[in-house]
């Protein structure tokens, strides 16, 4: 229960500037994240159903009004959307942002920006810096994943107006030849994920896709069990492509033999997405007999300029012979 602020022993003075001073006993305000206060971040999950159908429209995944912060907003740093544009037809991606990722789950299209032009296809993915609003223009009906860093603006009160990186496109061709490299070296079946991180050279030091977002092109193959590991980051988790018998184990503390203990199941759906909280260990799991793919788009960047990211493993990846 929240305690009434501590009284001076003297009188405060009448004065505008300490008409909104408090002060507070240090064990009831150091950890100020709980029901009431500064709302703690929970599992959500969306199903494909929210773009499959309908008129081109932005389709927000908005939890502002749980986390007690203006929307839309998915996390507190980050906002989620699925694009829905049919064809023919055109749709202004706008936002206060520094950093804005779109990934094309279906169709076909061409992006204009500011003199600048972008045809983009199934699989691609492109990131844009702060500046004009770009225009998403469907030659086949289409459905893009777009994340951008907004809430973060506007909770610090700014606008975006400096550009940190130049517009990047990793074309569907790219990030294919590269997993199919990384899935053909057989050093890779010890690591803790099988998957391609997005950089930006513009971004030597953190190595992600823009200067606050992260981005990983990940599979799971079948019968995989991916051990647990941990960040401080959130994760905006899109599943792109799996067949039923693929989740997600997920919890705040690890047993004695590095499982997770009590886990939560998140099953997948294609074209689905779901939150992973920051500091809960995860753990992938594919029971399928087809191999899945899953983007990860998490405000790492940032996390990592603070040297707070703080990314812990449980193990090596596990497959079932």
């Amino acid at each position: 229960m929240t305690q009434a602020p501590m009284q001076p022993d003297s009188p405060v003075l009448e004065s505008s500037w300490q008409a909104k001073a408090q002060l507070f006993d240090y064990r009831q305000a150091a950890n100020p994240i709980r029901a009431g206060l500064t709302e703690p971040l929970r599992y959500h999950q969306w199903g494909s159903e929210l773009h499959q159908s309908g008129p081109t429209a932005v389709l927000p995944l908005d939890l502002s009004a749980e986390l007690g912060c203006s929307g839309p907003a998915t996390s507190p740093g980050l906002a989620a959307h699925f694009l829905r544009i049919q064809a023919g037809e055109g749709l202004k991606a706008a936002a206060n942002a520094t950093s804005s990722l779109f990934y094309v789950l279906q169709g076909a299209g061409d992006l204009h920006r500011g003199g600048q032009h972008l045809a983009w296809g199934a699989g691609d993915l492109f990131v844009l810096p702060a500046g004009e609003t770009p225009l998403l223009e469907g030659h086949q009906d289409s459905v893009l994943y777009w994340v951008h860093d907004g809430p973060l603006l506007t909770h610090l009160g700014v606008e975006a107006t400096l550009p940190r990186f130049e517009a990047t496109h990793y074309p569907a061709v790219l990030l294919q030849r590269e997993l199919d490299q990384l899935l053909a070296d057989p050093t890779a079946a010890r690591s803790n994920r099988l998957s391609l991180l997005l950089a930006n050279s513009d971004l030597p030091e953190s190595r992600t896709v823009t200067h606050t977002l992260w981005a990983m092109l990940g599979v799971v193959p079948p019968g995989a069990v991916q051990p647990p590991h941990r960040h401080q980051s959130v994760a905006l988790d899109l599943i792109i492509d799996c067949d039923p018998g693929c989740y997600t184990l997920v919890g705040t503390e690890l047993d004695g033999s590095g499982q997770i203990a009590n886990p939560r199941r998140i099953d997948w759906q294609s074209g689905g997405a779901f939150i992973t909280p920051p500091g809960h260990w995860h753990s992938h799991v594919n029971t399928s007999d087809r191999l899945a793919r899953l983007l990860p788009i998490q405000d790492a960047g940032l996390h990592t300029y603070l040297r707070s990211l703080d990314i812990r493993f449980a193990g090596g990846l596990q497959i079932d012979m």
